[in-house]
């Protein structure tokens, strides 16, 4: 029955990814894009396939505790299906245009996935919290994430579309994005060390007050009737929280990928491969996520980067291949200073 529901929700994820391809073509028809109709469909097709086979075939619809293994077992599985798209993609540009053209392109496609994963990295901690907050076991916080990962696709895909459509027809938007991250990486880095109140959330708060909500989980259900009443259950409600989390996230991550590149198919392509290995990578964080305490000011330099880089693409274009070095220097560095800084001390015996 749980498989039946994971393939109908893949089943409307793909129906909204269709939509959006053929938005796609009628709205971006003026943009250029390195995307032919083919090309689109070929990318489609791969995400259809991996999400089946994981929602599926490995269990994705079933309630089970996501093992250390499981998790670094998928996280390698989705890095490696990106990396191979992006040597595809290399070949394909190789071998019908020249290689710098291929050389540049893909080197815009692995840095706006290395910037899509780094910064979802903030989301993870998020998603911990909520969990946390709300004592949801592990072996239910697949089942959200699986649906909160297929929200993602859906809503990520019409906001990329929306956002290279405004950059075709308004150039000035650049600047306002760009000086958006430049104030956004700033209060990252002002905020890194605070932690978020969620027993004072306006937004969790409204919904407590304007829905019936459950007082107790009913396992994988997200509503319950008790009493001739439907309830939501508290898994449902953080389901909501973790979609709207990942709204917010995207006004940041979407923006930071058009100061690399303004092609549509690069653009989705990078953020959407990126997402698709989220929830193996909460996992895999999850228990180690205390030993990423540094990691918030590595992603507001980021971020403070990205911005100047909008900020001035118009007096001074930055290489890719700094942008993408930059990127993963403070990244790496910062990852790198958080495992040496909370390195446990040994004790003695």
């Amino acid at each position: 029955m749980l498989n039946l529901l994971a393939f109908s929700s893949l089943a409307n994820a793909e129906t909204g990814l269709a939509n959006a391809l053929q938005t796609a073509e009628q709205s971006t028809s003026a943009i250029q894009s390195i995307g032919t109709w083919w090309m689109w469909l070929a990318f489609f097709a791969i995400v259809f396939l991996a999400l089946a086979i994981d929602l599926i075939f490995v269990g994705g619809g079933k309630q089970h505790r996501v093992s250390l293994k499981e998790a670094a077992s998928w996280s390698l599985v989705w890095v490696g299906l990106a990396l191979s798209f992006g040597a595809g993609l290399w070949w394909y540009l190789d071998a019908h245009y020249t290689r710098e053209f291929a050389t540049t392109k893909t080197m815009e496609y692995l840095t706006g996935y290395l910037i899509e994963k780094s910064l979802a990295v903030d989301n993870v901690f998020v998603w911990l919290m909520l969990f946390n907050f709300f004592a949801i076991p592990l072996e239910l916080q697949k089942r959200v994430l699986t649906y909160g990962v297929l929200g993602a696709i859906v809503l990520r895909t019409i906001m990329i579309f929306a956002g290279v459509w405004l950059l075709a027809h308004f150039h000035w938007l650049l600047y306002v994005f760009g000086a958006f991250l430049l104030i956004t990486g700033i209060k990252m880095w002002w905020m890194a060390d605070k932690e978020m109140d969620l027993n004072n959330n306006p937004l969790l708060n409204w919904f407590k007050r304007h829905f019936a909500i459950s007082d107790h989980l009913e396992g994988e259900r997200f509503f319950v009737v008790i009493n001739g009443v439907k309830l939501m259950t508290p898994l449902f409600l953080v389901l909501i929280m973790v979609e709207i989390s990942d709204i917010i996230f995207a006004v940041d991550s979407i923006p930071a990928i058009f100061a690399i590149t303004s092609d549509p198919f690069i653009v989705l392509t990078s953020n959407i491969f990126a997402i698709l290995g989220l929830r193996a990578m909460y996992f895999l964080l999850a228990d180690v996520a205390d030993r990423f305490a540094y990691i918030k000011y590595g992603l507001a330099l980021v971020l403070v980067f990205i911005g100047i880089k909008m900020l001035l693409i118009d007096i001074y274009k930055i290489p890719i291949g700094i942008s993408l070095a930059t990127v993963a220097l403070l990244i790496g560095g910062s990852v790198l200073i958080s495992w040496i800084k909370t390195k446990p001390s040994s004790s003695t015996h």
